[in-house]
């Protein structure tokens, strides 16, 4: 682990997740483990299985962040355009990756099915490319730059993210602080303006909660260091103080999602 920032971005891409037929399982699972090992997920965007779009937020955010990570659209259909739309965004010709090849060649023969031509598609990368192991279903992602491709099955996504993450640069973790009250969040709203501007490095958020006995509002301080985000819980409390309340700790049920309850 360093004391750089790293950050990263998340591109879903296919019209089955825009339409809502598939919903997306892949984002909350990548944004924990990122965040486990201290890469920042800074931008989610969600495109079409359309080539010039694909292209466009590739080179967006491949100049934008550390990492950028994809899933979906690297199947064997005339659909899962990913592969090609990358290796355009890079100026990379696609071939036929001799190791994704042999890897897909020996599993289809061991399973007894045919290597057709539809699953020779799954071994296409662009040149230059470092491929990604698959422990669930053997056809590999890939790396080309700093994209990470992979594909959006829920099981093989995880797992390859699994398989990246020891060999991706760690920055420094993000830490919380989290105080409760029962106070609507749009009484604190400007007093926590405040407390916002007098400490610019670390996020503080506002989440409103409803439960048994009326509303209350958890505040959660994020950052890198222990001692700051230990100031910003004292002022955070002090201020719950200062309009009669009286702040508790943060409990799993307070953090739940909800409308605005102030």
């Amino acid at each position: 682990m360093s004391d750089e920032t790293v950050t990263a971005a998340f591109l879903i891409i296919g019209n089955e997740i825009l339409s809502g037929r598939t919903k997306d399982k892949n984002l909350g699972f990548l944004a924990e483990k990122l965040t486990e090992t201290g890469i920042r997920l800074s931008e989610v965007r969600v495109v079409r299985d359309e080539e010039g779009e694909i292209v466009a937020a590739v080179r967006a955010l491949s100049e934008a962040y550390t990492y950028v990570f994809t899933s979906g659209g690297i199947g064997p259909t005339h659909d899962d355009i990913t592969c090609a739309s990358i290796a355009a965004a890079f100026n990379k010709p696609v071939i036929r990756n001799p190791e994704a090849m042999r890897r897909m060649a020996v599993h289809y023969e061991t399973i007894g099915r045919e290597f057709n031509e539809a699953r020779k598609k799954m071994a296409e990368t662009p040149e230059g490319d470092t491929l990604i192991d698959n422990v669930v279903s053997v056809a590999p992602g890939f790396i080309i730059g700093n994209v990470h491709v992979m594909a959006g099955v829920p099981s093989v996504f995880q797992a390859m993210v699994l398989e990246l993450l020891p060999k991706l640069k760690h920055g420094s973790k993000m830490k919380s602080r989290s105080v409760s009250c029962t106070i609507g969040e749009g009484t604190v709203a400007a007093a926590l303006g405040e407390i916002q501007d007098r400490f610019p490095d670390v996020e503080i958020g506002s989440y409103p909660y409803y439960r048994a006995g009326g509303f209350g509002t958890t505040l959660v301080a994020r950052g890198t260091d222990e001692a700051v985000l230990d100031d910003v819980a004292e002022a955070i409390r002090k201020m719950i103080r200062d309009f009669g309340g009286e702040p508790f700790e943060a409990r799993p049920e307070d953090m739940e999602d909800t409308e605005n309850a102030g």
